[in-house]
């Protein structure tokens, strides 16, 4: 598929007069190249020392030239937190959170002995509208004053360790 049919490279020489930025005006660059040389897309990812596919995904950004304004089809959109979404816990809710792993997760509705960090990760989402991966989870839980420990499951009956599969558990850790 070509790319850029319906986008001149005076447009494009334009639209690099204004660009701010080293990925916008590496995009346009390529473009360029791209419009005015029939330079190959392998060629241009050598050149620009970007993938092919990074190649193709420009050129198609560039193509939606014709139907959008140049701000939206340049700039990376920031991303941030979801609506109505906060992108971390604020300090309040942090001490909060501590406050709630130091009691037991019955404290505050689930039915379990200790806190695990997939717990855990339920509590923030659930309480706070925030989701952190379970990496950041385990830190805010050490943070928070937790010892994480871990135990191999056994079975009860064959008085035997079972497949080799071990629970982590978090408990507050004692001065």
């Amino acid at each position: 598929m070509a790319h850029l049919e319906n986008v001149t490279a005076d447009e494009l020489r334009g639209l690099l007069d204004e660009v701010e930025g080293k990925r916008p005006t590496q995009r346009l660059m390529l473009a360029l190249n791209y419009k005015e040389e029939s330079v190959t897309q392998p060629t241009l990812a050598a050149r620009y020392g970007v993938s092919e596919g990074t190649v193709h995904n420009w050129l198609a950004r560039l193509d939606r030239l014709e139907t959008e304004p140049p701000e939206e089809v340049l700039y990376d959109q920031k991303r941030g937190p979801k609506p109505g979404q906060s992108r971390a816990l604020s300090p309040d809710q942090l001490d909060r959170l501590a406050a709630a792993l130091h009691d037991a997760p019955t404290a505050v509705g689930y039915d379990a002995t200790a806190w695990t960090t997939t717990l855990a990760q339920r509590y923030i989402a659930e309480t706070f509208d925030v989701e952190y991966c379970r990496r950041h989870v385990r830190r805010l839980m050490s943070e928070a004053g937790l010892s994480c420990t871990t135990t191999r499951t056994r079975s009860v009956a064959a008085g035997t360790e079972t497949d080799g599969r071990r629970d982590r558990v978090w408990s507050a850790t004692r001065s």
